[in-house]
C-alpha cells in the first residue's frame, strides 16, 4: 500500500478533511511501553482502502484534526484489539473514539480461536507479518525502513478485512451484538496503574498476610521510584516473581536475598541495600499500622445457588458448542455467579443485572430463564 508521511499540520488538516468522507478507515498506534516509565503513543498510524498515511506525534504537535475525525460518528474507525489503543488516546489526547468496528472482538462472535491481527491477514490475504517489530522502541528517531513498513501494513488491510468479517456477522444475524461489544469498549477509559496502595494492582497481593503485605508495598513504591527516575519500565528493574518472593521470605541481608535467587548479584549490587531497607522498615511496623486488601463482599453461595451455577455451566456449554462462541466470552463465570444468585424470572429481570448485554439475552434469554426454572 501506498503510504505518506504527514509533514505538517496544515498537511494533517487537508489529509483528515479527506478522511472524513470516507465510510471507513483503519487506525492503529505504536507506543514504547516496553522501554520506558511512562509510555506514550510515538506512532499513529490511519488507512483508507486505498492509501495510509503516519502521523509522528514528536513532530505533530496540534493533532485536532485527526481527533475530529475519530469522534465522527460517520465514519467507521476499524482498529484490531482496540483496548490498549482507546486507552492510550484517552490517556495522551483525551479523545473519545465513535463508531468503533473491532476485528478482533468482533472474531468472537464468529467462533474464531487464532485471533491475532499475523493470523487473520495470513489466512485472508496470504501476507505473513514479522513479529519481532512489535516490541522495539517507537520513540527511537530515526523510524528504520523495515519498521515504518511493518506499521503500514498493520493498517494496509483492516478495511478489507472488516468488510469480510462484517459480511460474515451480518450472515450469522451477529453484527448488533458485535456493535454492542464495540460500544462499550469505545468507553473504556485509561486508568493510572500508579495510584496507592500500589499492591492493589500487585496480582496475587489479595493472598498473603498484612506484614508481607507492607514488605511488599515498600518494595513496589522504592520500584517505581527508581524506575521513574531511570525511565524505564517496572518489569525492566524488577521482577514481580522476585518482589512477591522478597515479600513473603523477607530477607534482611543482601547476601539472603542473592541465596533466594530473588535477585540477580548485579541487581543485588545496584538495590539490594535498598530492598533490605524496605523489608526491614515493614517488619518494625506495628501490627495496627499494617495494610490490609480490601475485602470484595461476595454473594453467600447456598446450595441452591450453587446448584444454579452447574446448571448454567452445562447450558453454556450446549450453547457454545452449538453457537461455535467461546464459553468464556458467551458467558463468563463472574456474571454467571451473579446470575445465579439473583436468580431473574424473566427477560426483564435478566437485562437489570447490570454485566448482563443485550445481545447475551437476545442470544440465550429465554434458555437462561428456563435453565433457572
Amino acid at each position: 500500500m501506498n503510504y505518506k508521511f504527514i509533514e505538517s499540520e496544515t498537511e494533517l488538516k487537508k489529509v483528515c478533511d479527506d478522511l472524513l468522507k470516507e465510510k471507513t478507515i483503519a487506525v492503529d498506534l505504536e507506543a514504547d511501553s516496553m522501554h520506558c516509565f511512562k509510555e506514550k503513543i510515538c506512532l499513529i498510524q490511519i488507512a483508507s482502502a486505498k492509501e495510509a498515511f503516519l502521523i509522528d506525534p514528536f513532530k505533530i504537535k496540534e493533532a485536532s484534526s485527526f481527533l475530529r475525525v475519530l469522534e465522527n460518528k460517520a465514519v467507521i474507525k476499524v482498529f484490531h484489539g482496540a483496548d490498549f489503543d482507546v486507552r492510550s488516546l484517552d490517556r495522551d489526547y483525551q479523545v473519545q473514539v465513535n463508531n468503533l468496528f473491532d476485528t478482533e472482538i468482533a472474531c468472537r462472535f464468529l467462533g474464531i480461536k487464532e485471533r491475532g491481527l499475523a493470523a487473520l491477514l495470513k489466512r485472508n490475504f496470504n501476507v505473513d507479518v514479522d513479529k519481532k517489530f512489535q516490541k522495539v522502541d517507537w520513540a527511537r528517531r530515526p523510524l528504520k525502513p523495515e519498521m515504518i513498513e511493518y506499521s503500514v501494513g498493520d493498517v494496509a488491510h483492516l478495511v478489507e478485512l472488516q468488510k469480510i468479517i462484517q459480511g460474515r456477522l451480518a450472515e450469522k444475524g451477529r453484527l448488533s451484538w458485535a456493535r454492542e461489544e464495540f460500544e462499550i469498549q469505545a468507553k473504556v477509559r485509561y486508568e493510572n496503574n500508579h495510584a496507592l496502595p500500589l499492591f492493589k494492582k500487585f496480582k496475587g497481593a489479595g493472598k498473603i498476610d498484612n506484614r508481607s503485605l507492607a514488605v511488599l508495598e515498600n518494595l513496589l513504591l522504592m520500584r517505581l521510584s527508581i524506575a521513574e527516575k531511570k525511565d524505564q519500565p517496572l518489569f525492566k528493574i524488577i521482577s514481580n516473581p522476585s518482589l512477591m518472593t522478597m515479600a513473603c521470605e523477607k530477607p534482611v541481608t543482601i547476601d539472603q536475598i542473592v541465596g533466594m535467587r530473588a535477585l540477580s548479584k548485579k541487581q543485588a549490587g545496584m538495590y539490594g541495600h535498598l530492598c533490605v531497607d524496605a523489608v526491614v522498615r515493614a517488619m518494625k511496623l506495628d501490627h495496627k499500622a499494617l495494610p490490609a486488601y480490601p475485602k470484595t463482599r461476595r454473594p453467600r453461595k447456598d446450595n441452591r445457588v450453587q446448584d444454579r451455577i452447574d446448571r448454567l455451566k452445562k447450558m453454556r456449554e450446549r450453547l457454545s458448542q452449538s453457537m461455535g462462541i467461546e464459553p468464556g466470552f458467551l458467558l463468563n463465570n463472574a456474571v454467571m455467579g451473579l446470575i445465579a444468585f439473583k436468580n431473574p424470572a424473566t427477560l426483564e429481570d435478566l437485562l437489570t443485572i447490570e454485566p448482563v448485554r443485550h445481545w447475551q439475552v437476545e442470544a440465550m434469554g429465554d434458555t437462561i430463564i428456563s435453565t433457572l426454572g
